[in-house]
């Protein structure tokens, strides 16, 4: 049975914005659901408009119709009895009237702050939680990206342990929740079968491939000043590649898998922008919002080596970018081709592919002897849908990563040292980017990608 979280007031900054609409209310209404949630709790929403409590219900209502979990199908007349609106906005000179609604609902509840606000806002709304007395015990999340570039990390890192301990830092990424990610760790440290397997001496190469139908068309002004580097290659695929890659743990409790994790990515080399292709998909710039005249870039792929014993000369071909083919999360390692005794063996043939999507399958692919006489292979493939598992109760990456923080699990978390290492890994690219390359919707992106993939090919579409 599932740990239950103890009494929490749930501060939600940001909470009529985009993320909090599409992420964060539909994973606390899936935990109402669930019933993950605490026997007692408070979700306190903060904006800069005065919205009534009631008026504040019934935007959750609109976002959970919109996004789901649907209300009719939950607990929703409990739900929003606990929902409660800070209007006013928060700054360090003016705290609206947050200090007062929290302080209706607080008695001796664990104090969580969620900032689902803009990246520019995360310095001062920090700075504002220790001025008016809201950050001693809380916990705090944070959204990616953790700053814009290396300077920036260095300078919020700096104003959040100034007001914060690291213990209370929660650094979200998604992408830590998924299910098929975790399940990365189960298929390798518990089957000694891929165990042995898991180094440079059977794999070729790694490939994690993210790429998107969708455009940016939602919320253009945002990315227009991040981009696919910032956006998706500095966290999401790093922090993949990461899980991938690092040592086996001492255990997979809190402090020992994010050593492990943290302790790998310190042993990534700076991309080089000759093995980096920036891309920008054509009609990018009439999109309302976009700058005019923007070098944004809406694609990358980059080859990422890892200089340690286990990694050594195994390239991770890194790939994400909107507006592409098709929607998928893949992570394949792609085996060695056997020397000997069989030769003329076809490239690529035996690969090991984790689909982080939804609930995740994991499929192989090998060559196999078709019946007959003469020895002729052929591929074949085996798949293990992870929905399929008995009596499993898989929570969206969101919610997982919620409910973490409820308990006080930080393990599927970001460090400081790691996020310090990922900016100094992605600085040369960001110091000396590649012009981006124009590519069409619908395409798999810039022609030059291919040649990071030589003398193979990206498994996905080319």
């Amino acid at each position: 049975m599932a740990k239950k979280p103890g009494p929490t007031v749930f501060v939600l900054f940001g909470a009529t914005g985009d993320l909090a609409r599409r992420m964060v209310l539909p994973a606390f209404y899936t935990l109402a659901a669930e019933g993950l949630l605490p026997d007692d709790w408070v979700l306190i929403g903060n904006g800069r408009g005065d919205v009534s409590h009631e008026n504040f219900r019934g935007h959750v209502r609109e976002a959970l119709e919109e996004f789901g979990p649907k209300p009719s199908k939950g607990p929703w007349k409990e739900f929003a009895s606990r929902l409660r609106f800070a209007g006013g906005g928060f700054n360090s000179d003016d705290p609206g009237s947050l200090l007062d609604v929290i302080a209706e609902n607080r008695k001796s509840h664990q104090l969580v702050h969620y900032l689902a606000i803009p990246p520019v806002a995360f310095e001062e709304t920090t700075k504002a939680l220790g001025e008016h007395g809201l950050a001693k015990g809380a916990r705090v999340v944070f959204e990616k990206p953790f700053g814009t570039s290396p300077s920036s990390f260095r300078s919020l890192n700096r104003l959040v342990h100034r007001v914060l301990d690291e213990e209370q830092v929660y650094r979200i990424d998604h992408f830590l929740g998924k299910e098929a990610t975790q399940n990365l760790h189960a298929a390798r440290f518990a089957n000694e079968a891929f165990a042995a397997m898991w180094s440079r001496d059977h794999i070729e190469s790694v490939q994690i491939d993210v790429p998107e139908t969708l455009g940016v068309e939602q919320r253009a002004a945002f990315y227009d000043a991040t981009g696919a580097v910032l956006d998706m290659l500095v966290t999401h695929l790093f922090q993949v590649a990461a899980e991938v890659a690092m040592e086996p743990p001492a255990s997979l409790g809190s402090a020992d898998l994010q050593a492990a994790r943290e302790r790998v990515i310190r042993s990534f080399r700076p991309l080089d922008p000759a093995e980096a292709v920036l891309g920008q998909h054509t009609g990018y710039k009439q999109i309302k919002g976009i700058k005019r005249g923007s070098a944004t870039d809406t694609y990358v792929a980059a080859k990422l080596w890892i200089d340690n014993a286990r990694w050594k000369g195994v390239p991770f071909l890194l790939r994400t970018g909107k507006r592409l083919a098709e929607s998928r999360q893949v992570v394949s390692l792609v085996l060695k081709t056997p020397a000997r005794p069989l030769t003329s063996l076809p490239p690529q043939a035996n690969v090991l592919s984790f689909d982080l999507a939804g609930d995740g399958n994991i499929d192989l692919s090998l060559l196999v002897k078709r019946p007959g006489v003469a020895l002729d292979l052929e591929p074949g493939s085996v798949r293990l849908p992870l929905d399929g598992l008995a009596d499993g109760e898989p929570l969206p990456p969101y919610a997982r990563l919620i409910h973490d923080v409820l308990l006080g699990d930080r393990a599927l978390f970001t460090r400081p040292d790691g996020l310090s290492a990922t900016w100094k890994t992605v600085e040369p690219l960001l110091s000396k980017p590649p012009k981006p390359a124009s590519y069409a919707p619908g395409s798999w992106g810039p022609a030059a990608a291919r040649k990071l993939a030589a003398p193979h090919r990206w498994l996905l579409g080319q």
